[in-house]
């Protein structure tokens, strides 16, 4: 009887959901802008809520220093977890519609997304792709939507947006997944990754008739520039490197090589200090319809010249 019931539920909450979606009202996106741009010139707090992962904190990491130079009055709550897609967000929320006592429905710290989502009248809902799966198109299926119909039915007044995601570093041994198993595929190189996840991410974008915050685009012209690219160092020696030398990473977007205690590792898929500020630096460009270059904030560890520089690539995106 326990189980029908659960059943029972979650077909209702997925019924919901579809009539949701066949509103036409959900397809006023520019609308939901205007009335957020309208807020903005109120100086009102702006209420913003993250769903997404390590990759989003990356992103969002120096909004609230930007926000508060640019005297833009800032809020944020988030539902992150560690590398999770849209796929186990949407698994989680189904979970505690089924049965609110569930503890699987409650992974943000004993909390729900729909409990999350009601402690606050949000203006700007995001969601985002795991970076491991963005560049495969159909890893975004049905749990885009749902994600969207979802936080709408709980806040109908807020923007949905899609936070763009970036590739893998240039010397990184393996890049994301373009199909799924059983024939799984990964693409071949980071420009591959990149072109196969803008790609998917505006194909949703589209779909759902949402705005996008590409910061993805941003990473790869820096990235592209033959003036400010990432180059690996050939001298240096990987196979036995000696604490503390670590190879010339200038102009590096992603955390690259680093010792952690005294243990020489790897990372090319998060932001390191320049990328987490360009990120913050493309989200406040978009949420706040402003240039960040007026802006003179630039966070420790990276030259103002690169941060000049940043700022001029965001405030073109």
């Amino acid at each position: 009887m326990r189980e029908i019931l659960k059943n029972y539920r979650f077909a209702c909450l997925t019924i919901c959901l579809f009539l949701f979606a066949s509103a036409p009202a959900l397809a006023l996106p520019l609308k939901e802008d205007t009335l957020h741009q309208s807020a903005l010139a109120k100086n009102d707090t702006l209420r913003l809520f993250i769903i997404g992962n390590s990759f989003s904190q990356n992103a969002s990491k120096y909004l609230p220093q930007l926000a508060a130079e640019g005297k833009h009055p800032l809020k944020i709550g988030r539902a992150e977890l560690p590398g999770c897609p849209m796929e186990r967000h949407w698994r989680h929320a189904a979970a505690a519609e089924a049965n609110p006592a569930d503890s699987n429905g409650m992974p943000y710290k004993g909390k729900s997304l729909r409990t999350l989502l009601s402690e606050d009248k949000w203006d700007i809902v995001t969601i985002q792709q795991a970076s491991v799966f963005s560049s495969d198109s159909s890893t975004y299926y049905p749990y885009a939507r749902n994600l969207y119909n979802y936080v709408k039915s709980i806040c109908p007044g807020a923007e949905v947006v899609i936070h763009q995601t970036w590739a893998y570093r240039s010397d990184d041994k393996v890049f994301g997944q373009t199909s799924p198993a059983p024939h799984k595929t990964n693409a071949k190189d980071a420009e591959e990754m990149y072109l196969k996840s803008r790609a998917a991410y505006h194909k949703i974008a589209g779909e759902l008739k949402i705005r996008i915050l590409p910061v993805g685009d941003a990473f790869w012209k820096v990235t592209t520039d033959p003036a400010r690219q990432f180059k690996k160092d050939t001298s240096f020696n990987y196979a036995n490197p000696v604490y503390p030398a670590v190879p010339d990473q200038t102009n590096s977007l992603h955390m690259g090589y680093r010792w952690e205690n005294k243990k020489f590792g790897y990372d090319g898929h998060h932001a390191n200090t320049a990328g987490c500020f360009l990120g913050a630096l493309v989200w406040y460009s978009k949420l706040f319809h402003e240039s960040p270059q007026k802006l003179k904030y630039c966070p420790g560890g990276v030259s103002a010249e690169f941060c000049s520089y940043l700022k001029k690539v965001a405030a073109k995106e």
